[in-house]
């Protein structure tokens, strides 16, 4: 029996509205998390040159057929949950054979995803992403890398506008059980008067793109779900994720030619899911600011209407667009 795999930590809630749509539909779901491995979930799968992967994973109350898996779900699964009692290095030695024997196994079914986790992984990176963006037609801000000061105050003078600064990775840290988020903000000219601490690790500068609104597009299979994202507050029009209560929704539709350049960033990523960032400025032109190839989009659903749940679960099951 056809079989989707869906693997996410058990107190995602975004996962369960799809899981929630697929059982509506009638399909079958098999739902795991990485931590019910080995402990809770039992892996026997055989390969051979007869056939390719076959055999089962079983939890407490199911059980699968690997070679019944059409699709799988992938969305932040949490780590290993290991055995008491084990040294350090019998932690890391453990949890890098169920990484590649779980995961390797589940990795190697052909089968449709949203999204491969190499894929996911390799899309993470900024870098990347600009590039690829860049290479699909889309308009890409002027951007720098760099922990050089004097790097810094000479793409200031050739950009000869505001630059901001930004995190090149993730914005969160935690620190003394508190986890804190560094938002985009714009340079004042005290800013690269003083550059002490550059030095210190890489961080992302890009041309400040003035803006009527910006556009979080969500992006699942072929189906493009956009909705404009607006602040009345200075904060969040610099970064609406400051300020979330300054902000309104409304779906909106994506032009042709960003959706063409947004299908293609996507086949060079190899993704099949994506949040999407844009700006847009007073006189209509999308400038592409992001990737997060695992992106939230549950309060954009309540807040629209857009049926994003819905568009993840016709991928899954290879419904067309």
């Amino acid at each position: 029996m056809a079989t989707i795999l869906v693997i996410a930590a058990r107190d995602d809630w975004p996962t369960d509205r799809v899981v929630a749509v697929l059982a509506q539909r009638g399909a079958r779901v098999f739902r795991m998390d990485a931590c019910e491995f080995p402990q809770a979930l039992t892996l026997a799968g055989r390969i051979d040159a007869r056939r390719g992967w076959s055999g089962g994973i079983t939890n407490a109350h199911h059980a699968i057929d690997l070679s019944e898996v059409t699709a799988v779900y992938y969305r932040r699964p949490t780590p290993f949950q290991l055995p008491e009692g084990m040294s350090d290095p019998e932690r890391r030695f453990a949890a890098a054979q169920a990484r590649s024997g779980l995961g390797g196994i589940i990795t190697a079914l052909d089968c449709r995803w949203v999204s491969e986790p190499a894929a996911m992984s390799r899309a993470e990176y900024k870098p990347l992403q600009l590039a690829a963006a860049r290479e699909a037609g889309l308009t890409i801000p002027p951007t720098l890398i760099t922990n050089q000061p004097d790097a810094v105050r000479a793409f200031a003078g050739d950009i000869a506008g505001p630059l901001i600064c930004k995190p090149v990775a993730s914005p969160v840290l935690i620190e003394d059980d508190e986890m804190k988020v560094v938002y985009t903000r714009r340079l004042t000219e005290h800013d690269l008067d003083d550059l002490r601490g550059i030095e210190t690790t890489a961080h992302l500068f890009q041309a400040w793109v003035d803006k009527a609104y910006e556009v979080r597009l969500t992006v699942a299979g072929d189906r493009l779900l956009a909705a404009e994202v607006r602040s009345d507050t200075p904060a969040g029009h610099t970064d609406w994720r400051s300020d979330y209560r300054s902000l309104s929704y409304r779906a909106t539709g994506t032009p042709p030619h960003i959706a063409d350049g947004v299908r293609s960033l996507m086949r060079r990523l190899g993704l099949r899911y994506g949040a999407l960032d844009f700006v847009v400025s007073p006189t209509g032109e999308w400038t592409f600011l992001e990737i997060n190839p695992c992106g939230e989009w549950d309060w954009i659903q309540a807040e629209t209407g857009l049926p994003i749940a819905d568009a993840i679960a016709d991928e899954l099951q290879g419904v067309p667009a």
